[in-house]
């Protein structure tokens, strides 16, 4: 089948690589010309786990092509996917739905057939039907455009895999449309292979990612308010949570104490669910995300005051190393991450701080530039006195302590558990905290 996907950042550019590899013929689209040039030259412009692979594949098949030009989309295929970024609106929790509507209206005025357009960028109930209200008023006489929710479940760093299997597929489609039998044709290899299918109303669609994400977080979040409580009670958390995760009705997934999460989509997604609610006159049931949300931010202000306690009380002229920029391990992205967070709120509080990342150091330079940044882990820790342990890099556990300690007895702030192995670095010389 003939698609095309608009929108080639970190979730479109998977999307249309995924789509690929599952034997269709899609048409990448993005409106910037060098991002656009980049794919079609099999170089993806951010790093992602098998990504340049997938796009190489897709390449030499010929199932995969890129182009800037919504003319081409058009005339490409009736099936579009629209992957666009939603992010947090300034000033405001909701989200920012600008490029959504624009990639919408952009493709209106260049159909001359009829299309179903299927939202994949994470949109608050209700967009879909403004977004065929938008195209509509500016699409040809006699076109008729059909509009489907369909949310992803992609995580980063293992976007190719979840794309080309997904936990689930949902479809949000118009009473009476053609998307439904569409889009079943689209995803007819991963139904074929049991991957479970629901298909219901836009609205409730719609809702399916923001409510995953905000339960997801839920989960986090509740696992770092029990580490606070654990340490005031003098119980392991850790072996809390094993506890607890062994009951089926919870699990064991999330529950990882720690500096939480970060990224384009958690925050987001529940500051946005939390902005619909109110405005639908509910937002009292989900108020209880906007403790969420704050436990969350907290433990980054934590972690500062483990590393402030390290430094005798006192950040200022403080050698700081961090470990890790990005918001999770295997990618470049620092969108709200955690760890570059921490390291520009260490600055602000006088420490010279050191960073090394083995994949983010360009993007968080371009962030915060004011920032110290080394080429390697060793070089972060080695004149440190106090080590944040902020990203869970592999390479990072490999790493000898008793290589990294410099004359004086340094602190290790672990705030990603289960990498590092606490013992040798005492053993070692260093001081450790666990976030």
């Amino acid at each position: 089948m003939k698609i095309t996907v608009i929108g080639c950042g970190r979730l479109g550019a998977p999307y249309a690589a995924g789509l690929a590899a599952l034997g269709h013929e899609v048409l990448g689209l993005d409106s910037n010309t060098d991002t656009a040039s980049l794919l079609d030259a099999g170089k993806p412009p951010f790093a992602e786990p098998g990504l340049a692979e997938a796009i190489t594949e897709g390449a030499a098949t010929g199932g995969l092509t890129f182009t800037s030009s919504y003319a081409k989309a058009a005339a490409h295929a009736a099936v579009h996917f629209i992957a666009v970024p939603t992010p947090q609106a300034m000033g405001a929790a909701h989200h920012d739905l600008t490029d959504v509507f624009a990639a919408a209206e952009a493709l209106a005025r260049e159909i001359t057939r009829d299309i179903v357009v299927v939202i994949k960028s994470s949109v608050p109930a209700g967009t879909s039907a403004r977004v065929k209200q938008r195209m509509m008023a500016v699409a040809p006489a006699g076109v008729r455009v059909e509009v489907a929710a369909s949310p992803d479940f992609m995580r980063e760093a293992h976007s190719i895999s979840d794309v080309r299997r997904p936990t689930r597929i949902v479809l949000g489609v118009e009473h009476g449309g053609r998307a439904e039998n569409l889009l079943r044709q689209v995803w007819s290899e991963c139904l074929a292979d049991g991957v479970p299918l629901v298909v219901t109303d836009l609205a409730t669609a719609e809702l399916c990612k923001l409510a995953a994400n905000a339960f997801l977080a839920t989960r986090v979040s509740f696992v770092n308010a029990l580490s606070e409580f654990c340490e005031a009670a003098g119980a392991n958390v850790e072996d809390l949570a094993a506890a607890i995760g062994h009951d089926k009705r919870i699990g064991a997934q999330y529950l990882m104490p720690g500096l939480g999460f970060g990224g384009s989509c958690l925050t987001k997604d529940i500051r946005g669910f939390v902005a619909l609610a109110q405005s639908l006159g509910v937002g009292e049931s989900l108020e209880f995300l906007t403790k969420v949300d704050a436990i969350n931010q907290g433990r980054r202000e934590r972690a500062v005051q483990l590393a402030r306690q390290a430094a005798g009380g006192d950040l200022s002229g403080c050698r700081v190393g961090v470990w890790g920029a990005s918001f999770k391990a295997g990618i470049d992205d620092v969108r709200d991450s955690p760890a570059l967070d921490v390291a520009v709120r260490l600055h602000q509080a006088g420490a010279v701080v050191s960073v090394y990342d083995p994949q983010a150091m360009d993007n968080a330079r371009a962030e915060h530039p004011y920032l110290s940044y080394v080429t390697d882990a060793a070089a972060a820790a080695q004149e440190a006195s106090v080590l944040l342990h902020l990203t869970n890099w592999a390479e990072f556990g490999r790493l000898s302590p008793a290589q990294l300690a410099p004359s004086e007895r340094p602190t290790l702030v672990d705030a990603r558990r289960g990498l590092l192995r606490h013992p040798e670095w005492e053993a070692a010389g260093w001081t450790v905290q666990i976030l």
